[in-house]
């Protein structure tokens, strides 16, 4: 079982991983050995509440496909267990994220005071760019 949290964990029966060639540094061995790990989760195994599967919806909607699984690729590494560790931590910080409900906003009025600044450099730009127009001539 991994742990997300204190009252989640997710069984690592439903990891499906899958390794794929992958780019970068490694030399010659990048051309023989397969070390880009693939992640693949069904969202229904993960459990998770209604809303925090939305927000993780939202928060990885192009890394989620039409059988509703989750991907995660994790190259960074040259090793497939490094990776495979990697794709894993990945996983755990993207839920904990949409487990955090957000903060609800407050709307606020600005004070009068920030009005009234703002106005009165107003009035005083104005002026400014007033006296940097040509006289008029009587003709």
């Amino acid at each position: 079982m991994i742990k997300v949290n204190q009252r989640l964990s997710i069984d690592e029966r439903a990891l499906d991983f899958s390794f794929v060639r992958s780019s970068g540094p490694g030399g010659q061995n990048v051309n023989k050995v397969s070390t880009r790990a693939q992640l693949r989760v069904s969202l229904k195994a993960l459990n998770l509440p209604a809303d925090a599967e939305q927000r993780l919806r939202h928060l990885a909607a192009n890394r989620i496909n039409k059988d509703n699984e989750l991907i995660i690729e994790a190259g960074r590494f040259r090793t497939q267990p490094a990776n495979r560790r990697d794709a894993i931590q990945r996983l755990v910080a993207l839920i904990a994220r949409a487990l955090k409900s957000p903060k609800p906003r407050r709307a606020t009025r600005r004070p009068r005071a920030s009005i009234e600044k703002r106005l009165e450099q107003k009035r005083r730009l104005a002026t400014i760019k007033q006296s940097r127009s040509k006289p008029l001539t009587d003709d």
